[in-house]
């Protein structure tokens, strides 16, 4: 098999969901995790949130990977590295200062995941056409949020179904979890494994760094102008506001949602067990996650960005007002939750890829184009950060009810910013520069 010719839907899934899997495996599983494992809320929320801190910064050494080695090179070894950093982790469970060692182990993976983003998308960016980008935008945005709902979904059930099957011989509920968990870890390193091994043979080489042209003052030299060059660009001040506020909403969401699907119905939530957390979003969210990150790909391919991204964010922010709805009727039909879940994923994959696509096509061109879209993605992630640190203080205060509410008021100014935002780049969906 010739990578350089290698179909993209050979490699653009399997590139997105061996993104996906560790970002989500640190930001939304070990919280979980931990929690079984008898560790306090205070410590999960403090150092899970702090190991995340390298998919906020990673611009800082995005430009020493445009002068070493290929793209491919950093795909591979980071896939291969985290794989195997979760199998030692999974071993570390058995450890007495387990919590310690773990969030050490996974900042490491933090790290790599963080430039595995870096090095994947600039494969994305170099071997595709605009009007290609566009194209496989859907199938990016849907791998990648595979990954979340089989991590969310799949290894979240499959941690409470071993915990059944180990229960009866345990000594307590921990102990049950404490033989359950590794085992989930195992299969995340192994899937991250064979990816690295699948992108050996598939994945397009690109183009490799001059050699001996790369030194420390070299890539400092870069990163400085990296930074100026990305602060020079026309409108960037308005793509920046744009980019924060997109994902403004997701961000105050994302770390209380499970909490309230959790939460008894007494206490205002919808009392879900982990098997059936787990299973709603393996099952319905997986397919709505997927179906609409294919059809927003084809929709923005077959329209182009500008017209449609009005749409996308509407769309985009429907889910908040699910979870709104869910609060305040607290239905306690399986149908209908799975179907507010439904509703939320199939929102959530449609417009996500609008904001990947924005930041690729309007935000990145130019010559560092790689370090100024992990700069972009960066600034997303420090924007959802920040509002999931506040999130649980919030949530707290106000009540489920009143928090998703006050939830739909942070998205107005961005349904104003995406009727307004300029466009520095032609987007027509027949580009092919």
């Amino acid at each position: 098999m010739n990578p350089k010719n290698a179909n993209p839907l050979k490699w653009v899934p399997s590139l997105y969901f061996a993104m996906g899997l560790p970002f989500v495996v640190l930001n939304a599983v070990m919280p979980v995790l931990y929690k079984d494992l008898g560790i306090s809320d205070a410590q999960i929320a403090f150092w899970t949130s702090l190991i995340m801190w390298p998919w906020t910064i990673k611009f800082l050494w995005s430009p020493f990977l445009e002068i070493y080695r290929s793209k491919k090179f950093f795909v591979v070894a980071t896939q291969v590295l985290s794989g195997a950093l979760f199998g030692v982790a999974a071993l570390a469970l058995h450890l007495p200062a387990f919590f310690a060692v773990t969030i050490g182990l996974l900042a490491v993976v933090a790290f790599s995941g963080a430039t595995h983003d870096i090095a994947a998308d600039g494969v994305y960016m170099q071997e595709l056409s605009s009007a290609d980008q566009a194209k496989y935008i859907g199938w990016q945005g849907a791998f990648y949020n595979l990954a979340k709902l089989f991590a969310t979904g799949v290894l979240i059930w499959m941690a409470g179904w071993l915990f059944d099957r180990f229960r009866p011989a345990a000594a307590s509920d921990v102990a049950a979890y404490g033989a359950a968990w590794p085992y989930v870890l195992y299969v995340v390193g192994a899937l991250l494994l064979a990816a690295g091994l699948w992108h050996v043979r598939v994945l397009p080489a690109g183009v490799n760094a001059a050699a001996g042209s790369a030194s420390l003052a070299d890539g400092l030299r870069g990163l400085k102008e990296v930074i100026a060059s990305f602060f020079t660009k026309k409108h960037i001040w308005y793509y920046i506001a744009f980019i924060i506020l997109y994902r403004l909403g997701e961000g105050f969401v994302m770390k209380i949602v499970p909490l309230f699907l959790k939460t008894p119905l007494a206490e205002g939530g919808l009392g879900l067990t982990n098997q059936q957390f787990g299973l709603f979003y393996g099952t319905f969210g997986s397919a709505a996650f997927l179906v609409g990150s294919l059809l927003a790909g084809y929709y923005i391919s077959s329209r182009g960005l500008r017209r449609t991204l009005f749409s996308l964010v509407c769309v985009f922010n429907l889910p908040f007002a699910v979870y709104a709805l869910l609060a305040w009727f607290q239905p306690q039909s399986m149908w209908l939750i799975g179907s507010g879940i439904l509703v939320e994923y199939f929102g959530y994959g449609f417009g996500f890829v609008g904001l990947t696509l924005f930041m690729m096509q309007q935000v990145a061109p130019g010559k560092f184009r790689m370090a100024h879209y992990a700069f972009a993605s960066g600034i997303m992630n420090f924007s959802v950060m920040v509002t999931g640190m506040a999130s649980g203080f919030l949530s707290d205060q106000l009540g489920y009810r009143i928090f998703f509410i006050a939830v739909l008021f942070t998205t107005i100014p961005v349904f104003v910013m995406s009727r307004l935002v300029p466009f520095t780049h032609n987007d027509e969906p027949k580009d092919n520069k």
